[in-house]
């Protein structure tokens, strides 16, 4: 079993950053990929951010975000942040994060809310 805490959420004018962070525990070793995804009121979930563990930390990002946001892994290597710059307000949603385990288990966070106003 693997525990997923976000932190970092928050309200942030068009052009600012933020940094989530999503802390595991329990089996984490266990642990295939993390990513982060988003869902905006209304619409469906979506994926911003992968970070493959097994794969000598590989990353993927959307399009949309590609150039503006990193995925990374801290170095305890039990942590996943995703640093977000030059926030948009088509980037306001909810995020979770996800680990997806060894045997296809899928483990979420308990979603950050990111609101990006003026």
């Amino acid at each position: 079993q693997v525990q997923l805490v976000e932190s970092g959420g928050g309200l942030v004018q068009p052009g600012g950053s933020l940094r989530l962070s999503c802390a595991a525990s329990g089996s984490i070793f266990s642990i295939n990929a993390m990513g982060w995804y988003r869902q905006a009121p209304g619409k469906q979930r979506e994926l911003v951010a992968t970070i493959f563990i097994s794969s000598g930390d590989i990353t993927n990002y959307a399009e949309s975000v590609e150039g503006r946001f990193t995925i990374s892994r801290g170095n305890a290597k039990n942590t996943v942040y995703l640093q977000m710059n030059n926030l948009q307000p088509a980037d306001t949603a909810v995020y979770y994060c996800r680990a997806e385990g060894r045997l296809g288990q899928n483990y979420w966070g308990q979603g950050s809310q990111v609101t990006v106003s003026s």
